[in-house]
């Protein structure tokens, strides 16, 4: 049954969280008498020391957005439900929750700076441009992957039922309600209180309202197509990322916070209630083609399908640029890095349970439907269990998944102009505007250029092998600090090199056809020659900046012997 598997599961990350935990917490020599650059910078603005309890839950607001529920839903139909359960438990304790760990100490440890400036320090300037660059660019592809995602989602049909024209017309609701909730916290000064306490239950009728609005309306909403909606969703990530953040960003994602810990809620009681057994298939024989458009071989696309269930890159962003610059203690970051981690795991199987649910047969179906309507069908299912109408709760499902993806897009491009501004020296308003501009303009292209209709599936790959490549050289970057440090790095050398070849692998695999076009041994069409050059990218970027690391650690001669302690890393300035 469903309920002893997560069961099993939550007992398996508790045990992670108090031993292997406890291992990390030696290894990188957590000490709480060193004080913490919340504590010693303390601004009110940007420092701020946070109890561990706030900083989590903020922490993994940020981090547990749309990801860890797609992933988990694609591979599960590829490749089974076992598969994909083992990756997301040892991927979750061993690789993601050592990556968010370390990469959040090591921030601490360098004035809650960047994994780019980390790089910088110990490895070369070249390097710092070079991870900026491949940080940007997996930016890009996190935004093509959830723009088009969220678009199919409002034109989201399932049983011959329109549901997405409702969902969208909630979700331009729900961003207007987060517009208003935005001047009244900051413009009126209306308590945090009495605002939530309006605005929540406000969310819960917009997931009502939005279905039952004028039909016309509806009729309306209903004629855009997914390209259109793409265009729609970027243009509002470009508003987003550059009016201030009070106005909506951050009240929207308050909000969004209540509605994630609402489904996971529901989405965990649903699994432990005993009412929903295993259906799907342990292992899913492959056979010839497979999901998303070709044949992908579990080695090693399960990795890169389940992307940020079991590890992301995108959360070292999220440590190392606001996390880390709000923890009190050093001793925090074994809560708040690795035990997000685990909680993501947690959302990961929850998601993949919705798999496990499904019958064999129903599978076809569920493929074309998408991840999106998977998991609102999981959930919409767990809430029938209280009385809820189905079509009310698969609205509700829906809304909150869109609401995941918006924390995805706010956040991405808004750090993607920052990135691109520091790359390019755009300085000012227009620098701004500009590196926003150009940004986006990546993604639109490659929604525009795709001939299919759900052009995320062409992207999810790249997306997730760019991710989990980001979380190697960002364990990279870690294990020379480390070493420069005279600390032992194998327990992050492991990890790092099991993500690299997993990575590398996939790209190399998604590239093929495109290099044999090129040599005249296929066909160049528009969607091998995206893929190809986007893979191509990464790879030229991964293999230049591993090969300055290797400079660095080979022949650099800086490494410190066993035990040895570099004072300027101990005690950032």
């Amino acid at each position: 049954m469903i309920a002893w598997v997560v069961v099993a599961v939550m007992l398996i990350f508790l045990l992670a969280y108090r031993y292997y935990g406890r291992f990390l917490v030696r290894q990188v020599g957590i000490d709480d008498g060193r004080p913490t650059p919340a504590v010693r910078v303390n601004d009110g603005v940007d420092y701020i020391p946070t109890r561990s309890g706030l900083l989590l839950g903020q922490h993994f607001s940020a981090i547990a957005a749309a990801g860890p529920i797609v992933g988990p839903v694609l591979a599960g139909l590829a490749y089974g439900w076992l598969p994909t359960l083992l990756w997301i438990i040892c991927g979750a304790v061993f690789v993601g929750g050592v990556h968010d760990f370390t990469s959040l100490v090591a921030s601490v440890r360098h004035g809650a700076t960047s994994i780019g400036e980390i790089v910088k320090e110990h490895v070369s300037r070249t390097s710092f441009v070079l991870f900026l660059a491949f940080v940007w660019l997996c930016l890009v592809y996190v935004i093509v992957a959830f723009t088009d995602v969220t678009a199919q989602t409002f034109c989201a049909v399932s049983g011959g039922e329109a549901y997405g024209p409702g969902v969208a017309a909630s979700s331009v609701l729900y961003l207007a309600s987060g517009f208003v909730m935005g001047i009244l916290l900051y413009k009126f000064k209306a308590p945090l209180g009495l605002t939530t306490a309006i605005f929540v239950p406000l969310v819960l009728f917009i997931v009502w309202l939005g279905p039952n609005l004028p039909q016309p309306w509806l009729d309306a909403l209903a004629s855009i197509s997914g390209k259109q909606w793409d265009a729609i969703l970027l243009a509002y990530c470009f508003v987003a990322s550059v009016i201030p953040m009070w106005l909506l960003l951050q009240p929207r994602g308050y909000l969004g916070g209540w509605l994630l810990y609402l489904v996971v809620a529901v989405g965990l009681v649903g699994a432990l209630s005993g009412q929903f057994g295993i259906r799907y298939d342990a292992v899913v024989d492959q056979g010839p083609g497979g999901l998303l458009g070709g044949a992908l071989p579990m080695m090693p696309f399960l990795f890169t399908t389940v992307a940020c269930g079991a590890c992301s890159g995108f959360h070292s962003v999220v440590s190392s640029g606001t996390t880390s610059k709000q923890l009190a203690r050093e001793s925090d970051a074994r809560r708040v890095g690795y035990g997000a981690m685990l909680l993501e795991g947690l959302v990961a199987v929850l998601a993949l349970a919705t798999v496990m649910a499904l019958a064999p047969a129903d599978a076809p179906a569920a493929r074309k439907e998408g991840p999106n309507m998977i998991y609102a069908s999981g959930i919409a299912n767990y809430l029938a269990m209280f009385g809820l109408p189905y079509k009310v709760g698969l609205g509700f499902a829906l809304l909150a998944f869109s609401t995941f993806v918006y924390d995805t897009l706010d956040v991405c491009t808004r750090l993607a102009r920052y990135i691109l501004q520091e790359l390019l020296a755009w300085k000012g308003l227009v620098g701004g505007f500009v590196a926003t501009a150009a940004t986006l303009a990546a993604p639109l292209a490659f929604l525009l250029l795709i001939q299919r209709e759900q052009a995320w599936r062409v992207a999810w790959n790249i997306f997730g092998a760019s991710n989990q490549l980001l979380a190697s050289l960002t364990l990279m970057a870690v294990a020379i600090w480390l070493l420069h440090t005279g600390r032992r790095a194998v327990f992050v050398l492991v990890p790092m090199a099991l993500m690299m070849v997993m990575a590398l692998w996939s790209l190399v695999t998604q590239a093929w056809p495109f290099w044999a076009g090129l040599a005249g041994r296929g066909d160049l069409v528009t969607d091998t020659v995206i893929v190809g050059v986007a893979g191509t990218l990464l790879l030229v970027l991964a293999v230049w900046l591993i090969a300055e690391a290797s400079r660095s650690v080979l022949g650099g001669g800086r490494l410190a012997p066993p035990g040895a302690k570099a004072a300027n890393i101990a005690q950032p300035q």
